[in-house]
């Protein structure tokens, strides 16, 4: 299915991730028009020029961009990827700082360029970055927000359909709270098919999903980017992927429930934080933060993540 109308998807930063993201777009024609934009014209510039010559192979969209912000005029989606990339060791939060400024400095001309467009942070730390772009904004909640634990929901699908030896689609489960160390799954709802994950069984009635190996799985996705990390450099792929089927949610308003970060009001108690819960994402952005059910483990754990990312940002000075 491709993007209806003339759309238009701007991708800000032409590193690993937006070139990715981009690139994504592209194949699976997410919008009729991608425009890539980065400070650096011979990088931007090199990337459009190898992107536009593989678009014979993929459809109708067409890509340009380069080292001029006007290219993002009347954006319909403007997805930010700029910013100093996680290194080995490093924390997300550990990037809070350095990339608050260059959100700081770029979401003005942004927005001067593009008021109408909905807003979606990839660049990390994504959950803090995104109360600094709507203290920016003050745009209404849902049209600035992060693509949060969507891609960590990912993993965590993908990991328990590997064990259970079944088609990751068939895994319901969701990561919530911080898109970091304080992430954690909802064990509570996960289900493969209709049956709870903790009662999944194997072909000799064994169970596949004792509390060790839950714990194993939770370890293995909250350092998933760190093993990506150590070995080549960065993340991109999956993030690309993950930040275009946002996209895709927004442009085509498909009303999708998808684990992303927007700025909280009166969440279980959590107020002025953005962190991940399910969502409904259509053309508005974030239209509605669903109350999902919660143990009483889980929502602790909800709120040790809100204050986590909220002494994060008071750091900062948001």
């Amino acid at each position: 299915m491709t993007a209806s109308g003339n759309t238009k998807l701007a991708v800000i930063g032409a590193g690993s991730v937006g070139t990715s993201l981009a690139y994504a777009a592209l194949i699976r024609g997410s919008a009729r028009e991608v425009v890539l934009y980065d400070v650096n014209a011979a990088k931007a510039e090199a990337e459009v020029l190898d992107l536009a010559h593989g678009t014979p192979f993929t459809g109708a969209s067409r890509i340009r961009g380069g080292a001029d912000i006007d290219v993002v005029a009347d954006a319909d989606m403007v997805v930010i990827t700029a910013g100093a990339k996680q290194n080995p060791g490093q924390t997300r939060l550990d990037l809070a700082a350095t990339n608050a400024g260059i959100l700081e400095r770029l979401m003005p001309q942004l927005l001067e360029r593009a008021p109408g467009a909905v807003y979606l942070l990839v660049t990390n730390p994504c959950d803090v970055l995104t109360v600094v772009a709507q203290q920016i904004a003050q745009l209404p909640t849902g049209r600035v927000f992060s693509s949060g634990t969507l891609l960590d929901s990912a993993r965590l699908r993908w990991l328990i359909a590997e064990r259970a030896c079944i088609a990751a689609h068939s895994v319901h489960a969701h990561i919530v709270g911080e898109h970091g160390d304080t992430e954690f799954p909802l064990w509570s709802g996960a289900r493969i098919g209709p049956t709870p994950i903790r009662e999944w069984t194997d072909s000799d009635g064994e169970l596949v999903f004792p509390q060790s190996v839950l714990d194993q799985i939770r370890h293995d996705v909250v350092h998933a980017a760190d093993r990506v990390i150590a070995g080549k450099g960065a993340t991109n792929y999956a993030i690309g992927l993950s930040g275009t089927r946002i996209v895709e949610a927004v442009l085509r308003d498909e009303r999708a429930v998808m684990q992303v970060s927007s700025v909280l009001e009166s969440y279980r108690g959590i107020d002025g934080v953005a962190l991940s819960v399910p969502s409904i994402v259509g053309s508005g952005g974030v239209e509605r933060v669903l109350d999902v059910p919660m143990d009483a483990v889980e929502l602790d754990q909800l709120h040790a993540s809100a204050e986590a990312l909220r002494a994060s940002a008071t750091s900062i000075g948001h």
